[in-house]
């Protein structure tokens, strides 16, 4: 539910008319083998009655009652045979997969490294081997006196794995030992190993079951670490000493609502072991001494419903970021022997949203968005109100801190990028306010960032006040007269912000003419706090008609026509596809739904699955508030399918994803086959051995995107 054939690029070419566009369908349609028949789910019977209403679902027998082991064979055969049928319809458009799949590899630098940070006695980095699908890691000595030496071969360990993801990596404090976690079938269950890199043997020591970050005492000789427990939930924290038995750690937290998620990390100064535990609007924080991890835990300040907070600490003075007086937060102090005093040190704004706090040594750094642009402000503690702006070389553009590990840094690492700009590593000095550029991405087959275009459009909404930006991307020449395709991304959910940055794949659909857009609606926090709480709970209809009228104003200034734009999202972006198919089919041309949360109800009703009770601040809880269910069902994609044409559209599932579960997708292809009144191509490719992110590796993840290119760009008619 939540939350990287080299080819000359391509002109568009002019939009088919209609006579031609038929002669050369029927022609395909001649040249390519007849699609099978679809499969048909079965129906079962089965209802629900909730607030007095009664709801039929007789595709409910989708779900597996075993989950989340799914072995079901009446399942399963439903499954593959969608699977089958995607295969089948994709099979006429195999050469075209390829050609992207080419296009897309070969602007990506196959062998490659990220740029050398600091930590400690040690500089680390991260390479791609020529053709590899996964990543090694490697450090040497930061004095430059040793040689470099690989510490986690991700390659070896994914060998013969269909998935493989290694979760957090963390060294301790003297540089001796590392502890990482790795998850190989999706289901973001994670196994921690331990390996000793003065030597490069593994430990006896394995955890298995953990869902969360790897924290070390200062000792060296123990990690923090939380078990997902039976719902797939977070909700402890554990004390695992090496050597010692893992039956045998011990509790140090167990957080007793359901609905709250524990999460674990460190101050900047190493000091302390911050546990903090909360939902998607409330907030508790816990300090431990970083040196006695078994000390009683302090409590910053108590949980109070709505507030939000984070916590750091600077030479016995906590820093918080916390949204209790303004919606776009503030930063405020306090003493370590008074931690729930605060004082304000920087007030909340109306006009800068402050997105992220970093605490170092001398100088503490502010991540804010204003007017939807990101803004990087190193201030000096004894001058907390003057503005210290980093300057960048763009009008619109995407910037933050990158890696910055260590406490006392001279020289800020930086990301950026734009929708032309590859990403861009770059060192700023803070003590001469200068940047200095370290990497700028590469790409191989060629890449000419003056044949493009990129605007910043704000169109209006429904309600004659509101302005809706969309970002959009688009080769020089392009016409503004409505002829040219569209494709329009969207998330729109727990404060989320799509951000306006580089991508290497979808350049195979803007260099064949093909406009893409980001519809920044409300849901996400791309223009402040205020944004995202416009369209949680019970504004949520805010960011679907958001998105259709994003669509409607960019039709109206020439950009695009109706039937011509093709539509994505991913998980809950997948919900806002799914409710944009239900309300405007007519509008769109194509539609991908990755893993999308459709199946509203059934879901926010089921206290079991691993993110329910946690979602209901998100979505509001339809078991105790009718009128939360009475809003949730007049959305819900699932239960809101009609018999109207429906355009086409490309669902993909995971068998393991613990977020939007398997049978949601499922269960949404299986009733619209059986309602709609037209027969457009409707696929569902599930992953049989992945989760909620797809496949794992580099190419095969990039394979899946050149599949679904392959759909946009069939179904659009948009020619090579």
């Amino acid at each position: 539910m939540f939350l990287a054939a080299i080819a000359t690029p391509l002109v568009a070419s002019p939009p088919l008319l209609a006579q031609e566009k038929q002669e050369k369908d029927a022609d395909l349609t001649e040249q390519a083998p007849a699609l099978p028949p679809a499969p048909v789910a079965d129906q079962r019977p089965h209802q629900v009655t909730l607030h007095g209403r009664t709801l039929s679902d007789p595709w409910h027998w989708l779900r597996d009652p075993g989950y989340p082991e799914v072995d079901d064979a009446d399942i399963l055969d439903y499954v593959r045979q969608e699977n089958a049928y995607f295969d089948a319809a994709m099979k006429p458009h195999a050469k075209l997969v390829e050609t992207l799949f080419q296009e897309m590899k070969g602007r990506i630098k196959e062998a490659d490294a990220s740029v050398p940070q600091k930590d400690g006695d040690w500089l680390y980095w991260v390479e791609f081997e020529e053709g590899a699908e996964y990543k090694k890691w490697y450090r040497k000595p930061a004095s430059g006196a040793g040689e470099s030496a690989l510490i986690l071969d991700e390659v070896a360990m994914a060998e013969g794995k269909e998935y493989f993801r290694l979760s957090d990596v963390s060294i301790s404090p003297d540089g001796r030992l590392m502890a990482y976690a790795v998850d190989d079938n999706g289901s973001e269950r994670f196994e921690v190993r331990f390996k000793d890199l003065t030597t490069g043997a593994a430990l006896p020591d394995v955890i298995p079951g953990t869902l969360s970050s790897l924290v070390w005492t200062a000792g060296n000789d123990a990690i923090l670490y939380g078990l997902a427990n039976e719902n797939w939930r977070t909700d402890n924290v554990r004390l695992h000493r090496l050597g010692t038995p893992v039956a045998e750690d011990k509790l140090l937290y167990k957080e007793p609502d359901i609905g709250f998620g524990v999460g674990i990390g460190k101050t900047a100064a190493d000091n302390y072991i911050v546990i903090a535990t909360g939902d998607n609007e409330t907030s508790e924080v816990y300090l431990l001494p970083a040196g006695d991890p078994e000390a009683k835990m302090q409590l910053v300040s108590a949980r109070r419903k709505g507030r939000e907070y984070s916590v750091d600490e600077r030479e016995g003075t906590l820093y918080i970021l916390t949204n209790d007086d303004h919606p776009n937060f503030r930063v405020a102090t306090a003493s370590l022997a008074a931690p729930g005093e605060w004082t304000t040190l920087i007030p909340g704004s109306d006009h800068s949203y402050i997105t992220d706090l970093a605490i170092f040594r001398d100088y503490f750094v502010l991540e804010t968005r204003e007017d939807g642009l990101d803004q990087v402000d190193v201030r000096r503690y004894d001058a907390p109100l003057t503005p210290g702006r980093i300057r960048f070389p763009e009008a619109t553009y995407v910037a933050g801190l990158g890696d910055n590990p260590e406490y006392h840094q001279d020289k800020l690492r930086l990301d950026y990028e734009s929708m032309i700009t590859p990403d861009t590593v770059y060192d700023y000095d803070v003590a001469t306010g200068t940047l200095e550029t370290l990497k700028v991405q590469e790409i191989p087959s060629g890449y000419d960032a003056s044949q493009y275009i990129t605007e910043w459009v704000n169109l209006p909404s429904r309600d004659g006040k509101t302005m809706i930006p969309a970002s959009l991307v688009y080769r020089k020449g392009t016409k503004r007269d409505g002829s040219a395709p569209m494709h329009l991304y969207a998330y729109g959910s727990y404060g989320y912000r799509v951000a306006p940055g580089f991508s290497t794949t979808r350049l195979s659909l803007v260099d064949r003419g093909m406009i893409y857009g980001i519809a920044h609606v409300r849901g996400g926090d791309d223009m402040g706090r205020a944004w995202y709480l416009a369209g949680k709970t019970t504004e949520r209809q805010n960011t679907f008609d958001d998105f259709i009228d994003v669509a409607k104003g960019l039709i109206a200034k020439g950009y695009t026509r109706a039937g011509r734009i093709s539509i994505e999202g991913r998980s809950a972006g997948g919900q806002v596809m799914g409710v944009v198919y239900n309300e405007a089919p007519e509008l769109w041309g194509a539609v991908l739904a990755g893993v999308p949360f459709v199946d509203v109800i059934n879901t926010m009703v089921d206290e079991t699955l691993p993110l329910t009770p946690g979602e209901w601040p998100e979505w509001g809880n339809p078991i105790t508030d009718k009128a939360a269910f009475d809003y949730m069902l007049s959305y819900s994609p699932y239960d809101n399918v009609a018999a109207k044409a429906y355009p086409p559209m490309l669902v993909s599932a995971g068998l393991n994803d613990p977020r939007v579960t398997y049978w949601e997708p499922a269960k949404w292809v299986a009733k619209l086959r059986n309602v709609r009144t037209n027969d457009s191509l409707l696929l569902l490719r599930t992953n049989m051995g992945a989760g909620h992110a797809g496949k794992s590796g580099r190419w095969g993840a990039l394979h899946e995107d050149a599949e679904e290119y392959a759909f946009v760009l069939t179904q659009l008619g948009v020619e090579d």
